[in-house]
């Protein structure tokens, strides 16, 4: 077992694994900035100078009783909150779309052998041309 894991972290896996995960999170954090600091204010002024976070139905009160001792806790639907946080996945479901689109156009133009646009490494050329040597024997 200890083998096996050393050459998954050997390998780069691990590494790259750990690097997404930041990088994720990093995003995240950014879109979510994104969300509640840019878009959810302007559609809050046009919905009435609303902020999306205290919007919720109270479906029973707090109640108190005469010293001021709380009998039974607020029960309530926070779907401000809810609204917002579906908004974040949208943004962010739709950021890794298009980098995931971006990235998937980019490795197939590197991997089209007939497309000259792009400079083939050397080493990948002599690859190329071993193997056709090799074809023809």
């Amino acid at each position: 077992m200890y083998k096996e894991f050393k050459e998954f972290a050997i390998k780069g896996n691990m590494f790259d694994m750990a690097v997404g995960i930041i990088i994720g999170t990093a995003f995240s954090k950014v879109v979510s900035s994104l969300v509640q600091d840019i878009i959810m204010p302007p559609i809050g002024v046009l919905l009435g100078k609303v902020k999306f976070e205290n919007l919720a139905f109270v479906l029973q009160p707090q109640e108190l009783d005469a010293s001021g001792k709380m009998i039974q806790e607020e029960v309530v639907l926070r779907y401000g909150a809810f609204l917002q946080l579906t908004i974040d996945f949208i943004v962010i479901a739709f950021a890794m779309f298009v980098v995931i689109k971006v990235f998937n156009r980019v490795r197939k133009k590197a991997e089209n052998e007939k497309d000259t646009s792009e400079a083939t490494p050397k080493n990948v050329e002599l690859l190329s041309e071993i193997r056709d040597l090799l074809k023809e024997k």
